[in-house]
């Protein structure tokens, strides 16, 4: 059995990662760290686990993370940076929820996150945790850099045009819509329930610090600078995402439609839907799964992808979990087998 630890597990992640690691059936979580909640059972604050994880919350101590074999950061960001040398000094695989690995510059890093680095020597060895990309080097790796749910659905979305040279890489264009559970499980008056509901809004449109991931991991897909304008929304809903991808392209629809369906066919966690059809976020809510589309609107140049995904779980702790099964030699879809939440 993998000897499994969670530092932060009192967010709506690391809740998420402990709901699917509870029925993994060659994970055991020993582990789960809160420094506002030490001492408390963790079934008493989620009570959906009683009877799944019978521990208690327990202060990031190194010594007993170091009795682990693979430590989940579902924490903020600045904190994973802090621990990661030590564990990985014990032997101790880490995987990181939180932005601290995944941009490979780190004066953008600090740039974008208003911190410096604290240890920017391991950010080479960190490996990007997206699987339909990098699913070798994840099997190799020792740190994996979770990507961050808006980087997840833009990019996959975008994958197969950028790897054909199939788009005007100078003016790219995601539109993506996100549910509220994506700002963390935190008091905050924006994302109060009579602040959020019955509206709908942009926000950072002048540069969100995802905005850096995505643009590395396209450019290091296409082979060149892209030009890409991001705006995130905040939507109503508790969890999921929605990106609306622009392209230009002098590709035909039934081309494209075949070159998505033939990249994605051994892909377990992207669905590719018949021509015409249009991804709803509940379709996905629950699940490891992203569900896309594409559409040529009148039949002109402009290309238009629709990709979906659950930001808790294929946006962060499922594909944390697939990323755990790749660097242990285990079925990539072990304990991710868990079908969407309908209605």
């Amino acid at each position: 059995m993998i000897r499994a630890g969670i530092v932060g597990g009192t967010g709506y992640t690391g809740v998420e990662l402990l709901r699917i690691l509870a029925l993994h059936p060659e994970v055991e979580v020993v582990v789960v760290t809160s420094r506002t909640d030490a001492g408390l059972r963790v079934d008493s604050l989620y009570p959906n686990l009683r009877g799944y994880i019978n521990l208690l919350f327990s202060l990031p101590d190194i010594e007993t993370l170091a009795q682990c074999d693979v430590v989940f950061f579902a924490t903020p960001n600045g904190t994973a940076m802090l621990m990661a040398g030590q564990l990985l000094a014990h032997g101790v695989k880490v995987i990181d929820l939180s932005a601290d690995f995944r941009l490979k510059d780190a004066q953008a890093w600090s740039r974008w996150y208003g911190m410096e680095h604290a240890c920017p020597e391991l950010i080479a060895d960190a490996v990007y945790g997206l699987p339909e990309v990098n699913r070798e080097m994840i099997k190799q790796a020792n740190l994996v850099a979770c990507p961050g749910c808006y980087p997840t659905a833009v990019q996959l979305g975008f994958l197969p045009l950028l790897e054909n040279a199939l788009l005007d890489v100078n003016c790219l264009i995601a539109d993506v819509k996100s549910g509220v559970s994506g700002a963390g499980r935190k008091a905050e008056l924006a994302t109060l329930m009579s602040e959020t509901g019955e509206s709908f809004k942009a926000y950072a449109a002048s540069g969100h610090r995802h905005l850096p991931e995505i643009t590395q991991g396209l450019e290091l897909v296409a082979g060149t600078s892209v030009g890409l304008t991001f705006v995130p929304h905040l939507t109503p809903m508790i969890r999921g995402i929605h990106a609306t991808l622009y392209g230009r392209t002098k590709a035909s629809l039934d081309d494209i439609q075949t070159l998505y369906e033939q990249r994605y066919a051994n892909e377990m966690f992207v669905d590719v839907l018949p021509q015409g059809s249009h991804p709803d976020t509940r379709n996905v809510r629950g699940s490891n799964m992203c569900q896309m589309s594409i559409h040529q609107p009148q039949g002109g140049q402009t290309l238009v992808v629709l990709s979906v995904i659950d930001n808790l779980v294929k946006g962060a702790a499922g594909q944390a979990v697939q990323a755990m099964n790749l660097m242990f030699g285990l079925q990539e879809d072990m304990g991710l087998k868990i079908l969407a939440l309908y209605p």
